[in-house]
C-alpha cells in the first residue's frame, strides 16, 4: 500500500548533515518536507565522521573575542585553492556558514562546541587560523533524543571506537591518551567505560553520542521535532520532470512498493556521493584500475545514486577537481570471522615516536599534515607499477602511550593484533624492515637520520611540528623538544601498513552558488538541488582544513532548505 501524502513542497533524497539540514531549515521555513533514505538507518557517512565542521567566523569565536575578518579564511582558501578557488561559492560558505551556526545553535536541537585549538591544516600559507574556525556537536544521551530517533539512527562505527564507544576530540580523547599518566584521566576513562559497558548490558546500545553520530542523532531530533517526514528504506529510482526539464518529483521504491512523490518546490540530492561506485572509481581515482585498490570509510548505500539521478535530468559531475576524492590512509583489520573492517589513521602519524615510510625505507611526508595530504603523497610518490602502500613505524615507547592504527596503547595488549598479522614487530629496525619488505638499509638510515633531529626538537626533512596544525598533532607532555617529534630507539619496533582510502568524495554535480544543479549549458535545472557531496566540493578537491565537508554539507544544506522554503514554485 502506497504512502497517502505523495506531494511535499520539499523532497530531499538521503540523510546525513548535507540533506537533513536542508530539510530542517526548510521545515523551519514551513515548507513540508519529505527525506527519503535507501539504508535502513539515517545518517549515512556523516554518522561515521568525527562531525566537526569548518565554519569561520561563528558566534562562539565571536564570545571568545576572536572577531577576524573574513578576508582572512578567504585568503587563505584562495592561497590553497589556487585556480580552483571559486570566489561565488567560497563568499557563499563564508558568509553563510555563521548563520547556519547560529540557526540550529538558537532554533534547533542540535547544540555545538567550539574548536577553540583547531587550526587550519597549512599554518604556513597567509590567512591561515590557528583556532575557532571549526564547531563539532555537543555530546548527547540517546535516551534523551528519544527512542524514534535511537530506532533510526546510524551505530557508530566500530574501528573508530573503543568497545564500541566513540571518544570525542578533545579533553575527552587526552583522557584516554593520558589514562595511565594521570590519576584524574584515569577516573574519567573509567567512569566512560563502565557507563558504557552498563549501557551494552541494559539496552545493547551505547547512549552516550559523540562526534557524527551526535551530530546526526541531533539533526534526527531537530528534524522530526519540525515535522519532517523521514523514510528509511526508501530509495530514489528516478527524477520525474516536465517537458520543459523542470524537475517535479521523484520515484521512490520502499517497503511499500514503487510510487512517485510529488515535489511543488524542488528535489534536493543528498545520497552521499559515489565512494562505492566501482565504475566511477575506476575512471576518476588515480592508482585504481579495478577500483578495489581503494578502501572507503563510508557505507555501503553510497554507489552515487545522486550523481545518475542529476545526470538523467541532464546535470553533470565535476572533472575539473584537483582531486575527485577526500583521501585519508587506512590499514585493513582481517577478523576472525573473515570480515574485514578499514582503520582510519587519523591521530597516530602526528604523534612523537611515529613514522610514515615507502617501500625504500624513506620518509615521503610530513606525517603531521592533514590525512588527505599524507594519502595524496603516498599515492604521488609511489613509483609505477608499484602498490601504493606506506608503513608507519613506532617503537615500544610510543605504543606505551599513543595507538598504532587499532592497536590501543597501553594497558590493551596488542599480542592479538600482532597474531592477526595487522601489526608486525621486530627486535630491531633492520629485523622489522625485513619482516615487512622494506629495504632494510633505507629505513635504518631513516631512523638514524629522524632520530638525530627528534632529539634537538628539528626535522630538517619536512619540518614537523612547526606549524599550530602539526604541533597540536603531537602530544603536549612529550619529553623531547619538539611535541610532535620523538625518536625510535626503544625496541621492538611495530609497524603496520597503510593503503589509500577515504572519507569520501569530492567529484560531485556542478552547481552554482545556491546549490542549483546546472546543465552543458552552465544553466540551472529548475527543480533540483545538491548538497553535501553529491554537490562538488566548494574547495575544487583540496582539502585545507579538518571539516571542510560537513562545514559546506551543514552551511548549503541550510541555505538550500532556507530558499526552498521562501519560494512559491519550482523554478524560484
Amino acid at each position: 500500500m502506497t504512502p497517502d501524502t505523495t506531494t511535499y513542497d520539499v523532497v530531499v533524497i538521503g540523510s546525513g548533515a548535507g540533506g537533513l539540514s536542508a530539510a530542517i531549515a526548510a521545515a523551519h521555513g514551513g515548507a513540508s518536507v519529505l527525506v527519503a533514505e535507501k539504508a535502513e538507518t539515517c545518517g549515512g557517512a556523516t554518522a561515521w565522521s568525527g562531525g566537526w565542521m569548518w565554519t569561520p567566523r561563528n558566534l562562539f569565536a565571536h564570545a571568545d573575542g576572536v572577531n577576524e575578518d573574513r578576508s582572512l579564511p578567504r585568503t587563505y582558501l584562495e592561497h590553497r585553492l589556487g585556480d580552483n578557488f571559486d570566489a561565488a561559492k567560497v563568499d557563499a560558505l563564508l558568509d553563510g556558514a555563521p548563520e547556519m551556526v547560529e540557526f540550529f545553535e538558537k532554533q534547533t536541537a542540535l547544540q555545538f562546541v567550539p574548536g577553540a585549538k583547531i587550526a587550519d591544516i597549512h599554518g604556513d600559507t597567509p590567512g591561515a587560523g590557528t583556532g575557532h574556525r571549526s564547531v563539532g556537536p555537543k555530546p548527547v544521551s540517546l535516551r534523551k533524543l528519544g527512542p524514534d530517533v535511537a530506532a533510526l539512527l546510524r551505530r557508530q562505527l566500530y574501528e573508530t571506537s573503543f568497545l564500541g564507544m566513540g571518544i570525542m576530540a578533545g579533553p575527552d580523547l587526552q583522557a584516554f591518551l593520558h589514562s595511565t599518566r594521570s590519576a584524574k584521566a584515569f577516573v574519567h576513562c573509567a567512569r566512560r567505560v563502565s557507563t558504557h559497558l552498563l549501557d551494552l548490558a541494559t539496552t545493547r546500545r551505547g547512549q552516550h553520542l559523540v562526534n557524527g553520530t551526535a551530530l546526526v542523532g541531533r539533526l534526527l531530533r531537530s528534524a522530526l521535532d519540525a515535522g519532517v517526514e523521514i523514510r528509511v528504506g526508501t530509495a530514489a529510482t528516478a527524477l520525474t520532470t516536465e517537458s520543459d526539464g523542470r524537475v517535479t518529483g521523484v520515484r521512490l521504491a520502499g517497503p511499500d512498493g514503487a510510487y512517485t512523490v510529488h515535489a511543488r518546490r524542488g528535489v534536493v540530492l543528498a545520497t552521499g556521493g559515489f565512494s562505492h561506485d566501482l565504475d566511477r572509481r575506476r575512471e576518476l581515482f588515480p592508482r585504481t584500475p579495478t577500483g578495489r585498490e581503494h578502501w572507503t570509510l563510508t557505507p555501503s548505500t553510497t554507489t552515487g545514486d545522486g550523481i545518475t539521478l542529476g545526470e538523467s535530468a541532464g546535470g553533470r559531475l565535476d572533472r575539473s577537481l584537483a582531486s575527485p576524492v577526500a583521501y585519508c590512509p587506512v590499514s585493513i583489520i582481517r577478523y576472525r570471522n573473515g570480515k574485514e573492517g578499514v582503520f582510519p589513521h587519523i591521530l597516530d602519524r602526528g604523534k612523537p615516536g611515529a613514522i610514515g615510510v615507502l617501500a625504500d625505507g624513506r620518509r615521503f611526508v610530513n606525517e603531521g599534515l592533514g590525512y588527505h595530504d599524507y594519502t595524496l603523497a603516498m599515492v604521488e610518490q609511489v613509483p609505477d607499477g608499484e602498490e601504493v602502500c606506506s608503513w608507519l613505524i613506532a617503537d615500544q615507547r610510543y605504543l606505551r602511550y599513543f595507538p598504532l592504527g587499532m592497536a590501543k596503547p597501553l594497558p590493551i595488549p596488542t599480542w592479538p593484533y600482532l597474531k592477526s598479522g595487522y601489526l608486525t614487530r621486530g627486535r630491531t629496525v633492520r629485523e622489522l624492515a625485513e619482516k615487512i619488505g622494506v629495504d632494510p638499509d633505507g629505513l635504518e638510515k631513516t631512523v638514524a637520520a629522524f632520530n638525530e633531529g627528534a632529539r634537538d626538537g628539528v626535522d630538517p626533512e619536512f619540518d614537523r611540528g612547526t606549524t599550530p596544525f602539526t604541533a597540536g598533532s603531537g602530544d603536549p607532555d612529550n619529553p623531547w623538544p619538539n611535541p610532535a617529534l620523538a625518536p625510535l630507539e626503544q625496541g621492538p619496533f611495530y609497524a603496520v601498513k597503510v593503503v589509500p582510502g577515504s572519507f569520501g568524495t569530492f567529484a560531485g554535480l556542478v552547481t552554482d552558488a545556491t546549490s542549483r544543479v546546472l546543465n552543458d549549458e552552465n544553466q540551472p535545472i529548475d527543480g533540483l538541488f545538491a548538497v553535501g557531496v553529491d554537490q562538488s566540493s566548494v574547495m575544487g578537491g583540496h582539502y585545507p582544513s579538518g571539516g571542510i565537508n560537513l562545514g559546506p554539507a551543514m552551511t548549503f544544506g541550510y541555505l538550500t532548505g532556507r530558499r526552498l522554503a521562501s519560494t512559491t514554485g519550482v523554478s524560484r
